[in-house]
């Protein structure tokens, strides 16, 4: 397979062109031929003018590079290898949804032929590659795992707004339905990954790894979370406490915050509904995402408490919020927990803006019927910084100051300032 795909003799197809999609697709095709598939035209469109619609990549990384971008499922019988990197989110009830993998899969398996490989990057729980995903590529194929093609799974580990570790840069896991389908996937990955690969025993496997990555990260964030609430309680500085106790080697300094996006805030629930399914309900798993679950509306009573300290109605106040997007200097809204935080402090009936510099004003729109509005007003009750973009790193008391009122409050979600009482602003952060 590495051979065909050197000699030009066989193409490459990844499927699902978003954060994770369009930086492999683009990697492999200098130095494969690539056929670039995403059911969204709109979003093919952009891409064939070289515009990434997530901004996470430049107009440059386009050059030099063999790739073709489409939307016609037809133009997919031209490849051997295929790549599925669509979105795996959950549902209003917290339940997988697996519809963009079902059609990715039915794809695949109307083009697939004998010979060709079929790869899983989306994160899912274990089992889901073999059990939902191969039974749909041998009904719309014909065709038999083991005898007329071959299977595998290597997690995504994208680090969208991440300059330094790049997709070359970071160790890839891979895995496949028997020794010689591993064996050449890691070769085909191995031809673009710097850092080398790993090869784990089964599909299964692949797929559990990926999925606690983000359940350890979830659970360690949402301890930090409950201790914040502690804190808080106990009118201590959570920042000062972690401060202090990082001084010792072995304590690993996560921080509290709002656990917002596509993977820490959605894997969990991937492990979640498999483990129901076998009849065991985890405890702890459970407990972190009902404590990050919680935090906007902590937040949001937090504020509501120092604006009523202050004498300030919530009803009858302006509070800005600066950040939408669920991380730093990204684009990707996706399940942002501060569109959470909004809707809880619409429900004091606090009037609020929101700002986002990297934000779409459409997408928010569309995803949260909230509104961006382009730069800050004026003469607000308070000022929410929600997420740590760098621009906003720069921003002084002063600058704060001059946004907002009488009795002027800032809450710091990202603890990006350390102000004092001399700078006249009641100060909080998490």
């Amino acid at each position: 397979m590495l051979n065909a795909l050197r000699d030009k003799e066989k193409q490459i197809a990844v499927i699902g062109l978003g954060y994770v999609g369009l930086p492999l697709a683009l990697e492999f095709a200098r130095q494969f031929n690539v056929i670039g598939f995403d059911s969204n035209p709109e979003r093919v469109a952009m891409l064939q003018r070289n515009e990434d619609p997530s901004r996470q990549v430049q107009p440059n990384d386009f050059a030099g590079v063999n790739i073709v971008f489409t939307a016609n499922p037809d133009d997919l019988k031209k490849a051997h290898f295929f790549v599925v990197a669509v979105p795996t989110p959950v549902d209003d009830y917290k339940v997988p949804d697996l519809k963009p993998l079902q059609r990715a899969s039915e794809t695949i398996g109307r083009v697939l032929k004998p010979g060709d490989y079929v790869i899983y990057e989306s994160t899912v729980y274990p089992g889901c590659t073999e059990d939902d995903c191969l039974p749909l590529l041998e009904h719309y194929s014909g065709l038999k795992l083991g005898y007329d093609f071959k299977l595998g799974y290597s997690p995504e580990r994208i680090n969208p707004g991440d300059k330094v570790r790049t997709l070359p840069d970071i160790l890839k896991v891979v895995s496949g339905s028997d020794p010689e389908a591993a064996q050449t996937i890691a070769e085909v990955y191995g031809s673009i990954i710097r850092a080398g690969i790993y090869t784990a025993p089964t599909i299964k496997v692949a797929e559990a790894a990926k999925v606690i990555e983000n359940v350890q990260r979830d659970l360690n964030i949402s301890l930090m979370n409950e201790l914040a609430i502690i804190f808080d309680k106990m009118d201590i500085d959570t920042q000062d406490v972690i401060k202090a106790a990082s001084t010792k080697w072995n304590f690993l300094p996560f921080t509290p915050g709002l656990v917002g996006g596509h993977c820490i805030g959605v894997d969990p629930y991937y492990l979640l509904y498999k483990s129901r399914q076998l009849g065991y309900e985890p405890q702890v798993i459970n407990s972190g995402r009902r404590i990050n679950d919680g935090m906007p509306a902590f937040v949001a009573t937090k504020l509501v408490q120092m604006l009523v300290h202050n004498n300030k109605n919530p009803a009858q106040t302006k509070v800005l919020v600066m950040g939408l997007t669920f991380k730093e200097n990204i684009a990707d809204i996706r399940n942002s927990k501060v569109a959470d935080l909004v809707r809880e402090l619409m429900k004091y009936a606090i009037n609020v803006h929101i700002v986002d510099p990297y934000a779409s004003p459409n997408e928010v729109a569309q995803a949260y019927n909230m509104t961006l509005i382009n730069e800050p007003a004026s003469q607000y009750d308070a000022v929410i910084v929600a997420v740590g973009h760098d621009i906003y790193r720069s921003f002084t008391g002063s600058y704060f100051k001059s946004l907002m009122n009488e009795s002027p409050i800032l809450l710091d979600l990202k603890a990006l300032y350390t102000l004092q009482k001399s700078d006249g602003i009641e100060y909080w952060r998490l």
